[in-house]
């Protein structure tokens, strides 16, 4: 087993506000690959195999500071990201800590009640 993440889904309220804010955080694009479904997918190619994963409003999805905590990829330097959280509507929970030779974390909350975190490695 190369990863023992595969896929991750993180929950939305709003699907507009939540998608704003993901694209504005990590300046991407995400992807809508399901007409008429409020999903969009963070990029990935699975085929090289890195780590997707979805954002979804839907029934029986329910934004969380509990439970699970989802790692984010911060870029070369996770700095940039978390800077933009508060802009994009979010809270910055936990600003960039070392975590030795595994690199730098910083947690936030998304517009929807999510706690989620980065990681970097510088």
């Amino acid at each position: 087993m190369a990863h023992a993440i595969n896929w991750f889904e993180i929950p939305a309220k709003n699907f507009e506000r939540a998608k704003t804010f993901y694209e504005q955080v990590l300046g991407i694009e995400m992807i809508l690959p399901f007409p008429g479904m409020k999903y969009a997918m963070f990029p990935a190619d699975m085929q090289k195999g890195e780590i997707g994963g979805g954002l979804v409003e839907e029934e029986g999805y329910e934004p969380s500071q509990q439970g699970a905590l989802i790692y984010l990829n911060g870029g070369a330097d996770l700095d940039v990201p978390l800077a933009k959280v508060e802009a994009a509507g979010g809270q910055v929970i936990m600003q960039k800590t070392s975590i030795g030779a595994n690199g730098f974390m910083g947690r936030f909350i998304d517009t929807e009640g999510n706690r989620v975190a980065f990681h970097s490695m510088a």
